[in-house]
């Protein structure tokens, strides 16, 4: 019975230690779990399991002393086989428990052996350590040859990865999530708070805090979202004149010819914005454009506009400007309030997961009286003062552009984003991201038969972002093997910016029109890098050695060759294929 005792001891000690060893560990490497709530479940599910080890071992040793059991002495044949009993426990236990701890001792060793960063403790998030913020930037993937490694994301115009700080932030305050705005309990008004400090973090973001309240803002999804809303509200008729540019994404073109008539500004021959052209039509139709609306810079060729000047042009002929920042916002500072009254922009939108926050996010900030005289056709909960029978009552902006429950991830991410980037310096950001497009256009311009789009000489007005084709590959082929081959993510395709791509490329109507309906393969487009302030030099001299032998293997014969590997290929079948693909797009 006293060999039972000391074995029940011992594992109960065991259990004790091991637990501790995890909750010593899980404290280091808290921060390096994102699944949080699964850590803290096993942390509950351990202390209990100790106590009642413990309560149990007190009760069974109390019994033993009653009865006189504890008293017998222990012969050298027991002591010794304690020892191994004791021995043979933690080997049993550590064994049992390995599969639980063994992700979490690994998590905390790493910790240790990585350099202090921002996750885990305080101090400055820079352009050098931000790349170990990013989350799954060394998650692997899988490529055509069974192989796996980390993929060079060279896709961020599309979208961004999610940075740590963001996703710890969101994860820590769904922690006191309550219902915005509406909720009388403790969690709601939190909620409410933090819902608007971020507003008022985003009217001071992009400079337009003058303390007047002259500027407010609303959240949105997207800037998609939020250009189409912004034009349900100021359209007020059909015959309404807007003008654009031939540059623009197709948020900014399709949420205006939906509703109203528009003008367009031509690009040139090198795909920037001709200031020129937009003043020519805002005299032609003076007093009638009503707005002007133009991205702050390009998806496709990463030109940065001169919004200013164009916003000094807009109102001499009577007209608000808004901007399209969905693609300046991760890259380069920006103020709404320019150097001059005239050159201030009246409303500016953008999104969250273009600046590594992809929960939804985004926001339009506008003249708070302009917005006041207008509403957009979204109606529902938290627009109203009242509702009768017969009539109803609506807020003024910004609540009543935020009709139903808000995405409070999207703006608690949004928030965070801000602090990020502004930490880390867009003076910073614009210089790494010139020294990434100068390497990578310079090594393009080695390759054989290449075609850069955009002025790739004069760079310094350029975003991180660089189109470019071959004149004998198929664009749907290159960024395939890229992908498959390379572990390499681009963008193929024209990028939501038709008519900017195909005046780029050059191609006339007949041509563009042979595209409606096509497969990827058959349809015109580029190849897109776009980088994010994680990306590296080293990532763009690893995709410039890899692509000889890439475009080596993107001829279309060799492609259709593999997508029919399973069968024999009829030579005919092959030549009639090849004249069906078109290269150099």
């Amino acid at each position: 019975m006293h060999k039972v005792m000391t074995l029940f001891i011992a594992h109960v000690s065991v259990l004790m230690y091991n637990n501790k060893k995890v909750l010593f560990s899980g404290r280091k490497m808290a921060l390096k779990i994102q699944n949080r709530q699964k850590f803290r479940k096993e942390v509950f599910i351990m202390k209990k399991k100790t106590i009642f080890a413990m309560l149990l071992c007190i009760c069974l040793t109390a019994s033993f002393t009653l009865t006189g059991c504890g008293q017998s002495q222990a012969s050298p044949s027991d002591n010794s086989g304690s020892s191994a009993a004791i021995s043979e426990v933690v080997s049993s236990d550590n064994q049992q428990n390995a599969s639980q701890t063994s992700e979490n001792s690994e998590a905390a060793d790493a910790s240790a052996a990585e350099p202090d960063t921002p996750a885990t403790q305080d101090g400055p998030v820079t352009i050098d350590n931000i790349r170990n913020l990013v989350v799954g930037i060394d998650e692997p993937v899988e490529l055509r040859d069974g192989t796996k490694k980390a993929m060079i994301n060279f896709d961020n115009a599309a979208t961004t990865p999610v940075l740590k700080p963001v996703e710890d932030e969101v994860n820590k305050e769904f922690e006191m999530y309550g219902s915005i705005g509406r909720g009388y309990s403790a969690k709601s008004n939190h909620s409410t708070d933090v819902y608007n400090q971020v507003r008022n973090k985003v009217i001071d973001f992009v400079g337009a805090d003058d303390g007047d309240n002259t500027y407010t803002a609303f959240f949105v999804n997207n800037t998609t979202d939020g250009l189409n809303k912004l034009a349900s509200a100021l359209i007020e008729s059909k015959d309404d004149l807007v003008l654009t540019t031939r540059i623009e994404h197709h948020a900014n073109d399709l949420s205006w010819r939906e509703r109203c008539n528009v003008v367009y500004a031509e690009v040139d021959e090198q795909g920037r914005v001709i200031y020129d052209d937009i003043e020519r039509l805002l005299k032609e139709n003076e007093g009638k454009i009503k707005y002007v609306s133009v991205t702050a810079a390009s998806n496709v060729t990463g030109y940065v506009t001169d919004v200013h000047r164009i916003a000094k042009m807009a109102h001499q002929y009577g007209a608000k400007i808004i901007v399209d920042g969905a693609q300046i916002v991760a890259h380069r500072a920006f103020s709404m309030i320019g150097d001059t009254p005239e050159e201030n922009i009246d409303f500016f939108v953008f999104s969250a997961h273009k600046m590594y926050s992809p929960y939804g996010g985004g926001a339009v900030v506008g003249l708070t009286e302009v917005l006041n005289k207008h509403q957009p056709e979204f109606y529902g909960g938290g627009t109203v003062t009242i509702v009768k029978d017969d009539r109803q009552e609506y807020k003024s902006a910004p609540e009543v552009y935020e009709a139903g429950s808000p995405n409070y991830a999207g703006v608690v991410g949004l928030g965070k984003a801000i602090d990020i980037l502004q930490e880390v310096g867009f003076d910073k950001i614009e210089a790494h991201e010139k020294a990434l497009n100068k390497k990578l256009i310079e090594g393009l311009k080695k390759l054989d038969n290449v075609i850069i789009y955009g002025d790739s000489e004069n760079i310094d007005d350029r975003v991180g972002v660089v189109s470019f084709n071959f004149s004998d590959i198929n664009s749907f082929i290159l960024a395939k093997n890229l992908s498959e081959m390379g572990g390499v993510a681009t963008r193929r395709g024209a990028f939501c910016a038709h008519p900017y791509v195909w005046r780029l490329m050059k191609l006339t109507d007949e041509e563009i029109n042979k595209f409606a309906g096509c497969a990827d393969i058959k349809t015109a487009g580029m190849v897109r890098i776009s980088f994010g302030i994680y990306n590296t030099e080293e990532e763009v001299d690893q995709f410039l050695a890899m692509m000889p032998e890439i475009m080596k293997e993107s001829t279309v014969e060799k492609y259709y060759l593999s997508v029919n590997s399973n069968r024999s290929v009829p030579q005919e079948e092959l030549e009639n294929a090849v004249k069906s693909i078109p290269v150099a797009y």
